[in-house]
């Protein structure tokens, strides 16, 4: 009967509470402590550190390895126990409430020196550390972090979110100068800045980059993929990870569901091993569902990290020679020059030029018109910014990869920035080829390899081969141009949906 008796681990539970505080359940935690060199565990002097602790599974994870990796070297249990928490394993929790699950966990005590304590500590905190720190302002943004002062200025009552690890010009101080071999972890992903409920800025970035300063043997996170194309506050941060030989494994899950289950990240998560080390090639392995694709290739053979190992094979067969991107005729954002709370006047007027925004359409004058003006005059197509349905698959593990709204834009007519502008044709009859061209799967497979968020821009194009638009295009049409075969068209078709 006590064998039927259902015991979850409680960190996995945990992992399931909620899209804000993305908790990692131990066995993704395992498959991170997977890929060190299993060495590490039956050393007394590997020090392990998780710098932005929340549960405590890794600390914990590890502490389990070291405890059966170390047996025969520290025979009595209690003096293993005691030189593992002491001497190999540390951590720096992300807020209070965390510090305490974190010591829970590991200590099984939320004091380190509480009558509970599996090792007894001369202060409360052990080798668990936290603090809650102010944000340092400088014209209303966190230098650190980049934090909104206006949001996060709220009186020691609250939380700051002043991460302890990233918040600091030295983040060695916190244990006396002490170098780590290995360190792991899942940070926080992301800090609103006061907009809209969507509207965060990325924080991710800011702990790998504070890591790999500290100069580890090893390190191992997991994070959002959205830095493979770049975007908002990461530009900086994919050149220098595609350009970085010391990443050795690279594993892609572009549904988060698989790694957080319930959790729905926009463009999925990856968690990667840095190896100080290394100096070569990147083992990257894809999961999709219950499929498997590893190979070893270079991170910077494009501007972008093409996460497919598939798609990467067919977007090197259809760059030939002469190949040339349709990115080369689609305008840049906002390529007139109105924002998406411009509407326009109500009323047409003489000399008037038609605004289309997401709200329908108002009329402004032409010399209101700053950029572009040579596409006013032309048909182009445009179509919404933002995805509909999201980037992430659905429950047939196919993506969507259409706008919204597509559309001819006919002469005298304007967008605002709600839209992408494509093309500048002499004729209605090239822009509606065009259309037809975007609508196909292979041309919505081609820019889903260039993205990782839900907006649509110039580079989402680059991946996508310029065509002659005298004809309309087909699926079949672009299959046979680019000689693609029976497995390759499968592929394509088995990752996006047609457009209805």
């Amino acid at each position: 009967m006590a064998n039927n008796i259902y015991n979850p681990d409680v960190l996995n539970c945990i992992a399931n509470l909620s899209n804000d505080e993305v908790f990692t359940p131990p066995e993704l935690a395992n498959k991170m402590l997977d890929l060190l060199p299993q060495e590490l565990f039956r050393s007394p002097k590997t020090t392990f550190l998780d710098p932005f602790t929340k549960s405590g599974v890794f600390l914990r994870e590890i502490v389990k390895r070291l405890d059966r990796g170390l047996e025969q070297q520290i025979p009595d249990r209690q003096e293993r126990i005691d030189h593992i928490l002491h001497k190999q394993v540390f951590g720096i929790a992300c807020t209070e409430l965390t510090s305490l699950l974190s010591r829970r966990s590991v200590y099984c005590s939320k004091f380190a020196n509480g009558k509970y304590s599996i090792s007894k500590f001369n202060t409360e905190e052990g080798n668990i550390l936290y603090r809650n720190l102010k944000h340092t302002w400088v014209n209303g943004k966190c230098k650190y972090c980049g934090a909104s002062q206006s949001v996060y200025d709220r009186g020691s009552e609250a939380e700051q979110y002043a991460y302890m690890f990233i918040h600091t010009d030295n983040p060695n101080k916190f244990f006396n100068n002490m170098k780590f071999d290995v360190i792991v972890g899942n940070p926080p992903y992301q800090l609103s800045d006061g907009g809209n409920a969507a509207s965060a800025i990325p924080l991710y970035q800011l702990f790998v980059e504070q890591a790999i300063k500290i100069k580890p043997q090893y390190i191992s996170v997991i994070i959002p993929a959205r830095w493979y194309a770049g975007g908002r506050g990461l530009e900086t941060f994919r050149e220098m990870m595609l350009n970085d030989s010391r990443i050795m494994h690279l594993t892609d899950y572009s549904d988060s569901s698989e790694c957080f289950p319930g959790v729905n990240i926009a463009g999925g998560v990856c968690y990667l091993l840095w190896n100080r080390n290394h100096n070569g090639e990147c083992v990257v392995r894809n999961v999709i569902r219950n499929d498997v694709s590893t190979i070893r290739r270079s991170l910077s053979e494009y501007s972008i990290f093409v996460r497919s190992n598939t798609a990467i094979n067919l977007i090197r067969k259809i760059q030939t020679r002469t190949f040339k991107s349709l990115s080369s005729i689609v305008y840049s954002s906002n390529p007139f020059g109105f924002r998406t709370y411009v509407r326009g006047e109500v009323n047409e007027f003489r000399g008037a030029t038609k605004l289309i925004t997401s709200e329908g359409f108002g009329y402004v004058k032409r010399e209101e018109i700053s950029k572009c003006k040579e596409a006013i005059d032309k048909y182009n197509v445009i179509l919404t910014r933002a995805m509909s349905g999201g980037n992430k698959p659905g429950t047939d593990g196919r993506y969507q990869i259409i706008p919204t709204t597509m559309r001819v834009m006919f002469p005298n007519e304007i967008c605002a920035e709600t839209y992408i502008c494509i093309g500048s044709f002499e004729s209605q009859q090239e822009a509606k080829c065009l259309q037809s061209y975007l609508s196909t799967k292979f041309v919505r497979f081609f820019m889903l390899q260039a993205m990782t968020g839900i907006m649509i821009n110039k580079e989402s194009f680059q991946f996508v081969p310029l065509q002659d638009f005298s004809h309309p295009w087909t699926d079949e049409m672009l299959y046979k141009k680019y000689g693609l075969t029976d497995e390759e068209i499968a592929f394509i078709e088995s990752m996006i949906r047609p457009m209805e």
